[in-house]
Parts: structure tokens; sequence; C-alpha cells
């Protein structure tokens, strides 16, 4: 039971600190969407979507009311629609995706996800198609999200899918030029995707959950960096301490609204993704969070060991607080849509090498960088590469979202406004990977896989 202290504790996070639920996602399959028709498959997509998730805000809405408590985000995510959409008789996915989108409005959520495709091992035919329609599914949608999983530990990864993937971007960044790209922010590519995610661009409903679920997003960088002031110059053991109960509190209240919403809505409660998911704000950065420990600038040296003790303390203190914990669970490092490392960049300490190298310790991978847009779809597809061969290797889950920004040079600056921020464009080696992307097949799944 919450004593007076919790309470005031927990008023004090959300009143200073920017403690917040990031997202409730509702996941919903839709396998029983196939058809061979695809004016049926999609008419069953909008209205499966639409009486599933048709209370799914206002309910949100009623709990922020009723417990005090900001809930940002209220999202859907989706079976990845090559496997719903695979046996239609079409090559052109994206009346999928616009009736995904119009579920989405008619549902009154944030973003939808599940425009996906799973290809770690090879392509089906309806990943082939749905890969094929993404800058145009993109382009002409306003709340889609997509997203392709080209490796994993246990496949090794799709080379193929990691060379068609760099012109995928390019074509949805020239689609979206008006708005600086602003396709490539909801396009993330996967290795070790995970099925329980409930967080954007990279959310989908996989095949191992149940017909419908509520998973909840929780964030708080502000509520961490705030508790790390109480112990300055001391000893990492206490740092490490410090974070873990401070993700425990965080990790409670989320725990709180997720069976909450569940109950109302009558759907299975799956799991709080304990990330810490920064925004723009100020104070409300996890790259602030690592300068608090000690370093000037966010991409100093040290930075990594910050950052892996940021990532391992929160997950300690999480499960400690909810035996449903699951999604991604850590700390993201979004360069468009944390205050602080923006700043990093632009100031030149926090470089792409240095990203990559942070992307070895903490729960994704590259998040909303900005590259310039005349980056080549090959040194896109050997920057993939490059992250789908830290996660494949460490058994964790690693991204890309990079957005080549049309027009943009080094040092320019794009603007999404919202959470997704701003971000300088920053530069990539002019050297070119083409050859070895052009080798195609696939990279074999490492010692680590035979675990059986």
């Amino acid at each position: 039971m919450l004593n007076h202290s919790d309470i005031m504790s927990t008023i004090d996070m959300i009143d200073h600190q920017h403690l917040d639920i990031r997202t409730i996602t509702m996941g919903i399959s839709l396998l029983d969407c196939a058809d061979s028709d695809p004016a049926a498959c999609a008419r069953k997509i909008y209205d499966k979507i639409c009486r599933q998730a048709e209370n799914l805000v206002p309910t949100g809405q009623a709990i922020e009311r009723e417990l005090g408590i900001p809930i940002v985000n209220k999202r859907i995510s989706v079976t990845p629609m090559a496997l719903v959409a695979g046996a239609c008789q079409t090559n052109d996915f994206v009346p999928f995706a616009k009736a995904m989108d119009d579920a989405a409005k008619a549902c009154g959520v944030n973003f939808i996800g599940g425009f996906s495709a799973l290809v770690q091992k090879g392509f089906t035919s309806g990943d082939r198609r749905l890969i094929e329609s993404i800058p145009e599914a993109l382009a002409s949608t306003d709340f889609v999200c997509s997203s392709v999983n080209v490796g994993s530990t246990k496949a090794g990864i799709n080379m193929d899918a990691v060379a068609q993937m760099g012109r995928i971007i390019k074509k949805t960044a020239e689609l979206t030029k008006e708005q600086d790209g602003l396709g490539c922010a909801k396009l993330v590519v996967f290795c070790n995707a995970v099925e329980d995610n409930p967080f954007m661009a990279g959310a989908f409903h996989g095949v191992g959950e149940a017909e419908t679920v509520i998973n909840v997003g929780v964030s708080g960088p502000g509520v961490v960096y705030h508790a790390l002031q109480s112990c300055k110059g001391q000893p990492f053991d206490v740092v490490a301490e410090t974070i873990k109960k401070t993700a425990f509190r965080v990790t409670r209240t989320g725990q709180m609204v997720a069976q909450e919403a569940s109950s109302r809505l009558g759907v299975p409660f799956g799991i709080v993704d304990l990330s810490l998911a920064p925004t723009p704000a100020i104070g409300d950065s996890v790259a602030r969070i690592l300068e608090e420990m000690g370093l000037e600038v966010c991409g100093t040296h040290g930075t990594t060991a910050a950052l892996a003790l940021l990532n391992d303390a929160v997950k300690k203190g999480g499960l400690m607080a909810s035996s449903s914990v699951g999604g991604l669970s850590g700390a993201f490092i979004p360069v468009s849509e944390d205050e602080g490392m923006i700043a990093a960049a632009k100031r030149g300490t926090l470089t792409l090498s240095k990203l990559e190298a942070m992307t070895c310790v903490c729960s994704v991978g590259l998040d909303m960088i900005a590259v310039p847009g005349d980056t080549t779809a090959e040194t896109i597809s050997a920057i993939i590469a490059d992250e789908a061969a830290i996660g494949m290797v460490n058994q964790k889950t690693t991204a890309v979202r990079l957005i080549p920004a049309p027009g943009k040079k080094v040092g320019d600056e794009v603007a999404f406004g919202g959470l997704l921020g701003s971000a300088p464009v920053m530069p990539v080696h002019p050297e070119s990977s083409a050859s070895f992307i052009a080798r195609g097949g696939r990279i074999p799944a490492p010692l680590q896989s035979l675990k059986n």
C-alpha cells in the first residue's frame, strides 16, 4: 500500500520531473482478416481495428483524469501486414496501409504500427510486395508506422533485405521531401525485433501474442536526472542503486496504469516496457543523465560506460516492480527526440560512430538520426548492416531509423515537431561500401545461436 510519502513523491515526479506514461498501446491480431480479395481484406482490417480499439482513447483519457497521471500517447499495433495481406491477389499493399490509417483516425489514436515484414531468413511473396509498397504507404498516410526485421541471432542477417532497405529509405525520403523526409521517421529496420514493443515506429503485434493485449511504455528521464542530483560525487555503486530505486517507482506507476486500462477495456495486460523515452523538452533527456554522472558533454570518452550503467540499473529496478516486463526496456538514445543529444550532436561531440558504440549497451540503436540527403542507398544499407551485426552477436534488439534529409547537408537541421523534435544533419563516412553491399546473400548466424 502507498503511504503519504510515496503519494507526494509521485505527484512531484509528475509535476516537476516529466514523469508520464509515454503510451498505452493496444495490440490487435488481424490474422482472421486475411482474404484473397484486396477490397474485402482492407474492409476487414478497418472494421476489426475500429471494433477492438473504439474505447482505447476514451479509456486512456478517463484514467488520466482520475489518477492524475499524464498518458501522452494512445496507440495501436497490429499483426505484420505482410502476413495478413499475403494471400491477396494484388501487388499494391498501399490500400492496406490506408485502411490502417483510416482506422487510426476513427479511433483517435496517435500512431498505428504494423505495416511490417519479418525477413531475417528470407522473403515470402507478401514480404516483397509489402516492402516495395512502404515508400508510397508512408507518404500517403498520416499515422501509419512501418518496420522490417532483417536479422536475428538465430537466423543471421539477410543482406539482400539490408540492401533493399537502403533503397526503400532513400525513396521514402524523396516522396516526403516537402516534410524533410518525415516518412523515414516512421520507418525502422530491426535485428531481433520483439513482438510486444509498445513504442513507435517499431511496434507490431507478434504472432505469438493473444487476440488483443494492452502494453504500456513508461518514461522518466527527468525523474532519474533529478534523483542523481542528490548523489553528486558519490561512487558508481551509489549511482546504480539510486537509478534502480527510481526505476522501481516509475515502473510501479506504469504497472498501475496498465492494469487499470486492461480491466476497463476487458483486454489482457501484456507488458510494461521500462524504456527511458526522452522528449525534446528541457529536463527530459537521457543525455543529461549521462552528463550528470560526470561527463562534460554526452559523446565524450566514458559515455558508453555511463550508458551501460544506466541501462542495467533501469532494468534491475524495473524487474523488481513488475513481473510483466517486456518490450525493449532500457534507455533510448534518439537524437532528434532528446534535447541533450541534439546539443551534443550540434557541438560535434556526439558522432555517428560514437552513437554506434553506445548502441552496444542501450535498448535499441541508431534512432532518429538525420544524415545528408545525398547519402547513397549503399551507405545507408552498410549502416544498417553494422547495427544488425551488433544485435545479432550480442543477442539484443538493435534498430536503425535514419532520415537522409532531402536537399540538406551537414550542419543543416531538420524539424518534425512534437515528440519527433528536430535534429542536426550529421556526417557519414564518404568512402564507399557499395561493393560490400552488392555481395548480397546472408551473413550466417553466430555461434551464440546454437543453444538448443
